[in-house]
């Protein structure tokens, strides 16, 4: 029985939230069902909890509503809002990557992960930008400077210096 009521009191919480996102959207139930396609009465039994919508009516009601329709189905209880598995093994799982496609886009995958620990632990230092207007990567290595050569430093063959 404790499943049943667990089902309920979403189906109860899913009315209660698309009242609250209709009425953020200035509509009325009229209004909603007009937009969605989906009668006044049994719009108005979804939001007072009596009935559960399918997975067709909700993804119709986020269209109307212009919500995210994934939202709408973990509040109905149609989808799991816990994790959904890492990277990690979906790279393994797939079966269309062969072994060093796989390693490739492990090694990726932890590089960015530590890349993000350590811009955790240090403090925001802005990053360059390129003319454009996007973020450079700050170079690992200092770059040696060569000095700058005019053509009088190395006249060619043949050719004397100018005199000016």
């Amino acid at each position: 029985m404790v499943f049943v009521a667990s089902i309920s009191n979403r189906v109860g919480d899913l009315g209660a939230y698309l009242r609250e996102q209709r009425e953020s959207a200035k509509l009325s139930v009229r209004q909603l069902a007009s937009l969605t396609g989906v009668s006044n009465p049994y719009l108005s039994q979804v939001e007072r909890g009596l009935r559960r919508p399918s997975a067709e009516v909700l993804q119709q009601l986020a269209k109307g509503l212009r919500i995210s329709a994934e939202a709408l189905y973990v509040r109905a209880g149609i989808l799991d809002d816990g994790p959904r598995g890492t990277v990690e093994a979906a790279v393994e799982a797939d079966e269309g990557l062969n072994p060093r496609q796989k390693k490739v886009l492990l090694e990726l995958c932890a590089h960015f992960r530590s890349e993000n620990a350590r811009a955790e632990t240090t403090p925001d230092e802005p990053v360059p930008a390129t003319p454009s207007g996007t973020p450079t990567a700050t170079p690992t290595a200092t770059p040696t400077a060569t000095p700058m050569t005019t053509p009088n430093d190395h006249p060619e063959k043949g050719t004397a210096p100018s005199s000016r």
